[in-house]
């Protein structure tokens, strides 16, 4: 029960990895647990099956103000904020990614949504956290910031900018000794439907795109929504106390 009475907020978490975080959180004591996304319907079904403590709330990750707002609202509602998950991103926009095709309109898109969110989210949970005498962010970058894209260039330097900005939050607040650590995960494809619309993308045949993107993979099977949701609890939680800046590879190999 290592969030015990704590209050959390995870973006992007009406589905897949970010609901199977709630539900690690909550199982382990959380008060409350805040699931944010912009479709309210599906975020309302998934507070409402994560069961009490769960709670949705509508936002767009790109609009700046949005994320003061949001995090005030969570502090006067619930108390405080200890734990905050920048996990909403998108792997497309539907449009080709590699070098001779992707254009600017695309790469800002893409930017947008995989990057600048987590810099506002950072940015707002700092000073939240901070005058609270600190808490735990943990970004949910991607294998794709540790190897080449070549098909998802915008995507994977993103990621690649997330897994920067993660060391440079974490040892601005060390030297600052505000108490707020900051860590990443660095999921490879998870089996969630976007990982399959992922692979869509190589393949119609999905089940053939499985396959042949498990031969790259080590451990030759797919990671789960679970495997991920671990090791975030575990930066997130009092255990990873002395860890900060530090990035957990959830790939079966890939990636390292």
């Amino acid at each position: 029960m290592r969030f015990t009475d704590q209050v959390a907020v995870i973006s992007g978490g009406t589905g897949g990895i970010g609901t199977a975080i709630a539900r690690r959180l909550l199982d382990e004591g959380s008060h409350a647990v805040v699931v944010t996304g912009r479709d309210e319907r599906r975020g309302t079904a998934a507070a409402r099956a994560l069961g009490a403590g769960a709670h949705f709330r509508a936002q767009d990750v790109t609009d700046e103000k949005g994320w003061s707002v949001l995090l005030a609202e969570v502090v006067e509602r619930f108390g405080r904020l200890d734990v905050l998950v920048n996990n909403a991103g998108t792997a497309s926009d539907g449009t080709p990614q590699d070098i001779g095709s992707i254009s600017l309109q695309s790469w800002h898109r893409l930017f947008a949504t995989n990057l600048d969110g987590v810099f506002l989210g950072c940015r707002a949970a700092v000073e939240v956290m901070a005058a609270a005498g600190g808490g735990s962010i943990v970004n949910v970058s991607s294998t794709a910031a540790l190897m080449s894209t070549p098909r998802f260039v915008a995507y994977g330097a993103a990621k690649a900018a997330v897994t920067q900005l993660t060391k440079s939050v974490a040892v601005h607040c060390a030297r600052l000794g505000n108490g707020v650590r900051c860590n990443s995960v660095h999921p490879s494809l998870i089996g969630t439907d976007l990982g399959d619309d992922i692979l869509r993308m190589f393949d119609d045949d999905v089940e053939q795109a499985r396959s042949t993107y498990l031969t790259r993979v080590p451990m030759g099977q797919l990671g789960t929504p679970t495997d991920v949701a671990a090791a975030v609890a575990y930066l997130a939680s009092t255990d990873a106390a002395y860890v900060t800046g530090a990035q957990i590879v959830v790939g079966g190999g890939l990636g390292v």
